[in-house]
């Protein structure tokens, strides 16, 4: 459990730097036998994009990997995936999703977890505050991330 806060701690990181620098605060890491290969945070305003959620840009910022990297890597994300999200971690299965919070916004966990990801909530106190301060800040920009 230690290094599963250590490593939200990094994605934490990468969350405040998406708010930072105008973006929304979700912030992602791909960790591959305790090293981290890769970071990401939610880019959509920042870059124009319609999928650079935390957790795309922290894959497309790892680049290309064997499928046998995939599947001993973990994500952490400081929010719950979404079904983009989500669907990328079943493309390339990976085994183990480490989840800041779900309180703010819940994708598809029960389904992830039926396609044979673990999924793992850590309720990080620092998480739900870094979101419930942004969506109360900017209601319309979280609802455009979320399709709503």
């Amino acid at each position: 459990m230690t290094d599963d806060r250590l490593f939200m701690q990094a994605a934490i990181e990468e969350a405040r730097k998406g708010l930072a620098s105008g973006g929304i605060p979700i912030g992602s890491v791909l960790v591959i036998d305790g090293e981290i290969v890769g970071r990401g945070h939610n880019q959509r305003v920042q870059k124009g994009s319609t999928i650079r959620h935390a957790e795309m840009d922290c894959l497309e910022e790892t680049g290309r990997l064997k499928a046998e990297d995939y599947q001993r890597a973990t994500l952490y994300s400081t929010l719950s995936p979404c079904d983009m999200c989500s669907g990328a971690v079943l493309l390339y299965g990976i085994p183990r999703v480490v989840v800041g919070e779900n309180k703010t916004f819940q994708g598809p966990e029960a389904y992830v977890r039926s396609r044979g990801v673990q999924v793992d909530l850590l309720d990080n106190a620092e998480c739900i505050a870094l979101m419930q301060r942004f969506i109360a800040a900017q209601p319309a920009l979280w609802n455009e991330d979320i399709g709503e």
